[in-house]
């Protein structure tokens, strides 16, 4: 019997590639005025756009791999896969990633392989987490800097070891804060 896929849920997970240099002045009104394309925002906003599409095929292998050159072709990967196998039908829910300045062709032309029978959209404004994330890590970072230099002059045994505990501790806070 042919399959059809329900469920497949569609879901988008990237900032927008809006480039941040935290030399440049917030109360320029050229920067606050300069737009990303992709979604017509200002460059420093980041977003995270999702959307649930239910799609229904009777060519569920032959959609899975057209859904699969789409999602290459748009530059996204497949984070999670899951298929059901019923008794008379097949499922299958997928998590595909795309760069946000391809969500809304990814939306439109995953359509034209099946049957769409549901879709939502939402967008999440995460650009307060990632400057405050960049801004952590910059710190960090240039903290290690400044804490090899010191241990690059250090003579006596007691201020290596000093040295290098907050070297150390300085390395886990930059680990954890890019994987936070």
């Amino acid at each position: 019997p042919e399959s059809s896929m329900s469920g497949g849920s569609m879901d988008y997970g990237y900032a927008t590639d809006a480039p941040y240099t935290p030399e440049s002045p917030k109360e320029d009104a050229s920067a606050s005025m300069s737009t990303n394309s992709s979604a017509g925002l200002p460059a420093n906003v980041k977003v995270i756009y999702t959307a649930r599409l239910e799609l229904e095929t009777t060519e569920f292998d032959n959609t899975v791999v057209k859904m699969q050159e789409l999602v290459a072709s748009l530059g996204g990967y497949f984070e999670n896969t899951s298929v059901n196998n019923y008794s008379s039908y097949r499922s299958g829910d997928y998590t595909v990633r795309v760069p946000a300045e391809n969500f809304e062709a990814f939306k439109t032309q995953v359509g034209t392989l099946c049957q769409l029978r549901y879709t939502s959209s939402s967008a999440e404004d995460v650009s307060e987490y990632y400057y405050d994330t960049e801004s952590r890590l910059l710190t960090q970072k240039t903290k290690l800097v400044r804490l090899q230099e010191l241990l690059a002059q250090a003579e006596d045994m007691a201020d290596i070891i000093t040295i290098e505990s907050a070297i150390s501790e300085t390395e886990y806070a930059i680990d954890t804060t890019i994987l936070s």
